[in-house]
């Protein structure tokens, strides 16, 4: 199992699915998904995929970790993503992601048994900061903020995955309906501090 190191991170990282490619000098972290990937539970059945590729680590019960976020989009629903995960039933993802419209949005999915998925709002920029937030750990829940500057941020989602869940966070990135996507995550941050403010994000 390969390992992974970054100079923000307080542990090393496990791909628990390997993706097409991937880099890191320390400070960034490029992946590459290939053809056909995604992390997505239709609740009609109609796609169940788990195979998008995602590298991980155990953080503490309370923690924020952020990351600027920019997408090499060239099919619907490319995403560079911030992964909260438990198991292939229970997960949730913060995503930069490619519309149908052909724009980029912020878009979560909470996964507990089958996927709850929200469009947020259009993000017409290169680069987008993700950050998602442990309360207590699974005991009391999550939180999904994205922001222009690392400064101001903006509630997405606030969430529980279930009490009993153990779950680890990294990075992600798919290609649902292309043949690659290449997503850059720098400006890595993380905190092992408890989030302040649920609403306004300080």
């Amino acid at each position: 199992m390969t390992s992974v190191s970054l100079n923000n991170l307080p542990h090393w990282l496990e791909f628990d699915q390997r993706p097409q490619a991937w880099r890191t000098d320390g400070q960034s972290l490029m992946l590459t998904a290939g053809p056909r990937t995604d992390l997505f539970l239709d609740p009609q059945g109609a796609v169940q995929m788990t195979n998008a590729p995602r590298l991980l680590f155990k953080p503490r019960n309370d923690f924020m970790l952020s990351a600027r976020v920019r997408v090499g989009f060239g099919a619907t629903y490319d995403a560079g993503v911030l992964l909260v995960y438990a198991d292939e039933t229970h997960w949730a993802k913060l995503c930069f992601e490619y519309s149908p419209q052909q724009q980029p949005m912020i878009v979560s999915v909470v996964n507990k048994d089958t996927s709850d998925d929200c469009n947020s709002i259009i993000y017409p920029s290169e680069q987008v900061y993700l950050r998602v937030s442990g309360l207590n750990g699974a005991q009391q829940g999550f939180a999904f903020h994205y922001s222009h500057d690392a400064v101001y941020w903006h509630l997405v989602r606030y969430f529980s995955l279930g009490k009993e869940i153990d779950a680890r966070v990294g990075f992600s990135a798919q290609s649902p309906t292309g043949e690659v996507c290449q997503a850059i995550f720098d400006q890595i941050a993380y905190a092992p501090t408890r989030l302040g403010d649920l609403r306004s994000g300080e």
